[in-house]
């Protein structure tokens, strides 16, 4: 091989870091979707509710009247202006409502759809990925699965995690980074969320990616899959839904299968989701895992039951990531409130609740934090250049 010229004095400049957004469940449908300019059928078939259009009465009674049509950034709220202040390199949700206007409706007590013609609300947030692997994208069949593939696709959006065959829903989104790189986003669902075992996708047949368990042959199974398409410059992000809506624990085998994604599988960061509130906050060999983000997006203002985890609470998560390892190098958290069906930002007392939560889950990990810029939240964590090497 030749020699590699370099000019005298020459010193290589490190790559920009990387900043993404992450947040937990974005749920566009049922009440959201009928306060957009083109809803669905409001018709459900839920044991309590048989119109959509609850839902919005529901949010109405506890804060107040809501001028219909909104605009499609309008669900978006506060969090558009802290984007836009962030301005992270990718922009990264769980979508979890079928974009569709099928009537294939999958008998299973509550269905999610949001109307096609109402996309536009996630370019208003200039959504680069949404990860479908969850389980509410089939509520309307084969049909509404493919009709929600399509139109992300027409709308400029990424998916990962589902699709018409096996390969499609496993193949991960490509997220182009300047001047070289690619974010890489995998998407995997799990029974413990509510996923149904049968919606596996099947060499021909439409499914999600499916994790039949969280054993290590699953996750080395995995990382086969990240080192056969991950190159130099590439960052992954494993986007996860997994356990139940509520409750703070996280199980041995969800943190064991955490960090082997990232230490057998190149995962530079774990992005799990399910839990209706934010759970503790783990860093495991620099590398950023969140365990259960909460609910973002939702339509749940004024249903009654368990109060004391504050879902009407979220966070937003700003990673910044070193561009050459994907080590974490800051982590910046900005707490919203769900008010008139849109995330505002929460109100100083609420965001100290949100911190004193995230102190207190992440002491197992050895995570903590710190007020940040604004009502912004920092973590703190034991960095791996910080740790004591052992005496000789």
């Amino acid at each position: 091989m030749g020699a590699v010229l370099v000019p005298k004095g020459y010193k290589a400049r490190p790559m920009t870091p990387i900043t993404l957004f992450l947040c937990g469940d974005v749920m566009l449908g049922r009440g959201i979707d009928q306060i957009l300019p083109h809803p669905c059928d409001p018709a459900i078939q839920e044991p309590y509710m048989d119109s959509a259009l609850g839902y919005v009465r529901l949010a109405e009674r506890v804060n107040g009247p809501i001028a219909r049509p909104v605009t499609p950034s309008y669900v978006w709220g506060d969090a558009l202006e802290e984007l836009a202040r962030v301005k992270p390199h990718a922009r990264i949700v769980n979508l979890e409502t079928a974009v569709t206007c099928s009537e294939d409706r999958v008998p299973k007590g509550i269905n999610y759809r949001m109307s096609p013609a109402n996309v536009a609300c996630l370019s208003a947030a200039a959504i680069d990925c949404c990860a479908l692997a969850n389980n509410h994208v089939l509520d309307w069949g084969p049909s509404g699965l493919a009709e929600t593939l399509d139109t992300l696709r027409a709308a400029g959006i990424r998916t990962a995690g589902a699709g018409r065959s096996r390969p499609e829903a496993q193949a991960p989104a490509e997220l182009a980074l300047e001047p070289h790189g690619r974010i890489l986003v995998f998407s995997f669902g799990t029974e413990g969320s509510g996923v149904p075992p049968d919606w596996a996708a099947a060499p021909n047949r439409p499914g999600i990616d499916f994790l039949p368990d969280l054993s290590d042959h699953t996750a080395d199974r995995i990382a086969a899959r990240v080192h056969a398409v991950k190159r130099d410059g590439d960052l992954v992000v494993a986007s996860v839904h997994w356990g139940g809506n509520w409750g703070y624990a996280i199980s041995a085998a969800e943190e064991r299968f955490a960090h082997r994604l990232i230490e057998n599988a190149g995962v530079d960061v774990f992005h799990g989701h399910s839990s209706h509130h934010p759970k503790g906050i783990d860093v495991f060999r620099d590398k950023l895992i969140l365990y259960g983000c909460g609910d973002f997006i939702n339509d749940y203002e004024g249903i009654g039951g368990h109060e004391e985890f504050r879902g009407d609470l979220a966070l937003m998560y700003f990673p910044t990531l070193e561009a050459e390892t994907g080590r974490l190098l800051r982590l910046e958290v900005v707490p919203t409130q769900m008010k008139r069906l849109r995330a505002q930002r929460a109100s100083p007392a609420d965001a100290r609740w949100l911190r004193t939560l995230l102190d207190r889950e992440g002491g197992r990990f050895g995570t903590s934090t710190t007020p940040g810029t604004s009502q912004g939240i920092e973590l703190k964590w034991k960095k791996l250049s910080d740790a004591r090497l052992p005496a000789p």
